[in-house]
């Protein structure tokens, strides 16, 4: 078991595409972690993350009151979380109502908060009293937050995939027996009644082997294949999403939708970590994010965009434990790129180090999160201009993942390919595009 750490289309299709884009929340988010001295202040961070990155939404590990004002009327959707310790106590109806009074109540709505997560990991602390208490807890703070007039704030909790009591292949994935049906079904029932995900935070970086590194970093490589659904996975982080996917199908939940609360990788450690590099951590995060953002889904979810927070937001320079669990973050206290992960605006990241997987050519992509209408409304002008829009038509070799992201991205390159490669004047639709040596073709779709 794996170890882990605490206009082409249809225009019918097209507004069915976009329906389900708009409904969803922000595809790439971040863990903002505060276990550091050095730290710049709130209201910068807000500012940076809003004028500077693609990225519009953050999680919390606490409610910091300081984080929230800063956050206030930015837009940019906030996770915030209750306490470990705190658990027992909000099982009962008013402590989880003065909970709500302190630390939602006075930033929300003017603060886009859009989910409280009930505790970190809890199934992996082998703390009884949180445990069991977790998932009556979870309906306290909701029944509290309904009764403050608030409506629109949903109720999760993190969960390692320690979880698991069987994970390879995918399809067979299973909890942990004990677990699954006093915790994870009434968990999964609770979710499915509020509308609400489950959340995982799946660490490919804990399962490093150098046998398996290209599988593991999103690089060609064999594949590791699923004799129960005759399935090959690319990659791993498909095939832990797709065990948890399997293990919930199992229980009779597979319409309750998955978030993806952590997932990172340190770009330095100690000697005997020696996958934690810079490199390493670019090809991860840069080939994780544009996964993401493609739409792809999974092999037994396709043409789902999950809704995915990177670890972390800053290296934190106080955590205890390996040199690794300090360096996870995307961006050093001045706010410079620890590498470039694809998630600055325009393009912009650390310049002194090479992007995962580079060729000698540019290609032309959209801005992570780019809205569904300026994606279809790119889409649409780009086949009007004589580009041949064939190959993301039903049977071309690009229609496949049929999504608005996947088609509007190979006709912006394809445009961009064919009217003469001007970087300033053929990728910038209106500044919803950026350049990228990181080569999009798969299969038998191969981009310009």
């Amino acid at each position: 078991m794996w170890s882990t750490r605490s206009s082409g289309l249809v225009v019918l299709q097209a507004s069915l595409l976009i329906l389900r884009f708009a409904a969803t929340t922000s595809a790439i988010g971040v863990n903002y972690g505060t276990i550091a001295n050095n730290l710049p202040k709130p209201a910068e961070v807000a500012n940076f993350l809003k004028t500077k990155t693609t990225i519009d939404a953050i999680k919390l590990f606490d409610a910091n009151p300081e984080i929230l004002r800063a956050f206030a009327n930015t837009n940019i959707s906030v996770t915030v979380s209750v306490g470990n310790g705190d658990i027992p106590a909000l099982v009962q109806l008013p402590a989880a109502k003065n909970w709500v009074a302190a630390n939602i109540v006075p930033f929300y709505p003017s603060t886009k908060i859009i989910r409280v997560v009930v505790g970190n990991e809890i199934m992996q602390s082998a703390n009884k009293d949180w445990i069991y208490n977790l998932v009556p807890a979870m309906k306290s703070i909701n029944n509290a937050l309904i009764e403050a007039g608030i409506k629109d704030i949903k109720i999760s909790t993190p969960n390692t995939l320690g979880f698991l009591g069987v994970s390879e292949p995918p399809s067979a994935g299973k909890f942990r027996e004990g677990y699954d049906k006093d915790i994870i079904a009434p968990m999964l029932e609770f979710l499915r009644e509020t509308k609400s995900a489950f959340m995982i935070n799946p660490y490919p970086y804990f399962n490093y082997a150098d046998s398996i590194s290209d599988y593991i970093l999103f690089k060609p490589n064999k594949g590791v294949y699923d004799p129960n659904t005759r399935i090959t996975y690319s990659n791993m982080f498909d095939a832990q999403i797709d065990a948890v996917y399997s293990a919930m199908r199992a229980l009779g939940y597979s319409d309750v939708p998955i978030v993806v609360a952590e997932t990172g990788w340190p770009s330095a450690g100690d000697p005997r970590e020696s996958s934690a590099t810079v490199d390493n951590a670019a090809s991860f995060n840069w080939n994780l994010i544009q996964k993401v953002n493609s739409g792809k889904g999974t092999p037994l979810m396709p043409n789902k965009q999950f809704e995915t927070y990177i670890f972390a937001l800053f290296n934190e320079n106080q955590k205890p434990g390996a040199t690794s669990e300090r360096n996870f973050g995307l961006f050093k206290q001045d706010f410079t790129p620890v590498y470039d992960a694809g998630i600055m605006l325009n393009g912009a990241g650390a310049k002194t180090q090479p992007q995962p997987q580079p060729t000698d050519k540019k290609f032309c992509v959209p801005i992570p999160n780019t809205n569904p209408q300026s994606l279809q409304g790119n889409l649409d002008w780009v086949c009007s201009q004589g580009i041949d829009c064939a190959p993301i038509q039903p049977g071309g070799s690009c229609f496949e993942p049929n999504t608005l992201w996947s088609h509007a991205q190979y006709a912006m390159n394809a445009y961009y390919a064919l009217k003469g490669r001007r970087d300033d004047n053929d990728c910038h639709f209106k500044q919803t595009a950026l350049l990228t040596t990181n080569n999009p073709s798969y299969g038998s779709c191969v981009y310009a």
